[in-house]
This record gives C-alpha cells, structure tokens and sequence, in this order.
C-alpha cells in the first residue's frame, strides 16, 4: 500500500535510526533582497495579521510578499522625496550655498515621506 505523498511523487530516504524521512525541497524560488521596509512589514503581519502571515509562510509566498512591499515602498519614498523638495524649492543652488540648511530641509523631507509610506504602504495589508 502506497502513501498519498507516494501517489504524488514524493520519495523516502531510510535515516541511520531506521525512520523513513520524505524528501522535502523548498523548490526554486527567487531571491529578492528583503531590506528594511520589508521587515516593517513583516513584523506588522507577525502582530496585527498572524493568520494572514501564517498563511503566507505556508503558501511558500511570504518572501516574495515583503519583496513587493519593500520595492513599493522604496519606489514610493523616492518619489515622494523629489516630489516634496521641488514642491518646496529645495535646488543644487542651495545645497552649494548653505549645506546645513539643505541638509536640514532634506531630513524634514525624507521624515515626512518615511511616514507616508508606513501609513500608505507598510501598515496595510
């Protein structure tokens, strides 16, 4: 009598302890660099969305899910960076006159788009 996993095509090593192990492989899957968006977004689907992340890691699609969100993320917050700074005058002309003060406005700038993609983007499902 065989095994619906056999029926399937899956095979049985025999380990040292006389135990039959099923050959398991994860498949080919793609690396796609997972960076700090998203671990944002796994640790918001880890507390607020436990089922959804449990899912997810069963399906076999969580690392392509934070790979998405990360890229969505950091297309979204280089946009919304050039956006803001050509909304408030913010020139090479400056950067060259007064560093600080460029450096100033860019840090509000960039805060100000790193919460808009937390809100739109990593806090959502």
């Amino acid at each position: 009598m065989t095994s619906i996993f056999e029926q399937l095509g899956g095979t049985y090593t025999q380990g040292s302890d006389g135990m039959l192990y099923p050959n398991l492989t994860l498949g080919d899957r793609e690396q796609r660099p997972i960076g700090r968006w998203g671990r944002m977004h796994r640790a918001y689907l880890e507390t607020e969305h436990p089922g959804l992340y449990e899912r997810l890691i069963l399906n076999g699609t969580l690392d392509r899910h934070l790979a998405d969100a990360e890229a969505r993320a950091q297309a979204m917050l280089e946009q919304l960076t050039r956006q803001m700074a050509m909304q408030e005058g913010i020139t090479e002309k400056l950067k060259a006159n007064d560093q600080m003060e460029w450096v100033r406005r860019m840090n509000s700038i960039r805060s100000r788009a790193e919460e808009i993609v937390r809100e739109q983007i990593i806090n959502t499902l």
